[in-house]
């Protein structure tokens, strides 16, 4: 019989490429995992993978088995989530991805009311921008996601991945005091297409909201944190659009002016189809449900 933990090291490996990807995503050591390799090719009789320079690639033969790996993993997965339905338990350990601002506004009222409900669950999280969350999520790294999903981006969700919004987060101009536009009750973006702008870096998903909204548009500043961009705004060195939901405080010396029409983001939890049986991601679902309700009780309209 193939040993699971072997057929994870080999689909890994395929997932990433490489010895040291796959150990990360695995959290082991690189030669743990070359050992699981050799194992497994003992196992099998057959070469799976060979050398190709400093690294190694699969054969035909290990990109075959990778493939009914994957399948098996999947069922093993669905199995799993299938007992513990049965038991009615919310125990194990969970990880949550999740986009920074959700990380911050929603996760610890979510994780705090899971930790008191279901002491025998054990919760971590990882943070990053939803492509990441939603690959992370297909290779079985975590087990769901809180995504943020812009309409002009709109992500793609792969096949065997379920989803449900928990709510939509607006977004507003926010300029220095003294800015032309302080004063106005609303604007449209295209009033702002000449001024310096302030932008999550290239790559993230609000970057390219910006990009997609306002064509030709190029920040000069490209700063990951909102806060920090309200800091660079407050300093007078230029505007940025930043959602409600990153917004715990304002800085002295910039004024929020709302747009026409509003950006507005969807706030997404996904997870695997083949763990929806799971009792603790019910409980998960649950507590974020409960986490945004609280968020939008205090948070004027």
């Amino acid at each position: 019989m193939i040993d699971l933990g072997r057929l994870r090291a080999l689909h890994a490996l395929a997932s990433y490429g490489t010895v040291l990807a796959a150990s990360s995503a695995l959290r082991c050591t690189p030669s743990a995992v070359s050992q699981q390799i050799g194992k497994l090719e003992r196992e099998t009789g057959t070469t799976l993978v060979e050398r190709d320079g400093r690294g190694v690639r699969l054969t035909e033969a290990g990109q075959v088995l990778a493939r009914h790996a994957e399948s098996v993993l999947s069922a093993v997965d669905e199995a799993e989530a299938a007992l513990a339905a049965h038991r009615d338990t919310v125990t194990g350990r969970l990880t949550v991805a999740s986009f920074a601002t959700a990380a911050r506004a929603l996760l610890p009222h979510a994780l705090h009311r899971l930790a008191a409900d279901h002491p025998g669950l054990a919760t971590g999280i990882v943070e990053g921008n939803p492509h990441e969350g939603l690959d992370a999520l297909q290779r079985g790294h975590v087990d769901l996601c809180v995504l943020d999903d812009w309409p002009e981006v709109a992500l793609h969700y792969p096949p065997g991945v379920a989803h449900l919004e928990l709510g939509l987060d607006v977004a507003d101009l926010i300029v220095p005091s003294g800015h032309r536009l302080a004063g106005h009750s609303r604007v449209r973006l295209a009033q702002t297409r000449d001024e310096r702008w302030i932008s999550a870096p290239a790559g993230a998903i609000c970057h390219q909201w910006l990009l997609r909204v306002l064509p030709g548009v190029r920040p000069d500043f490209l700063v990951g944190e909102f806060e920090t961009q309200l800091t660079l705004v407050a300093a007078g060195l230029g505007i940025a659009v930043v959602p409600r939901l990153a917004r715990t405080t304002l800085p002295s010396g910039v004024r929020v002016v709302p747009v026409t029409p509003p950006p507005t983001r969807r706030v997404v939890l996904a997870w695997r189809e083949a763990s929806s049986a799971r009792p603790a991601i019910g409980a998960v679902i649950t507590a974020l449900r409960e986490a945004w309700t609280a968020y939008t009780a205090r948070t004027p309209a």
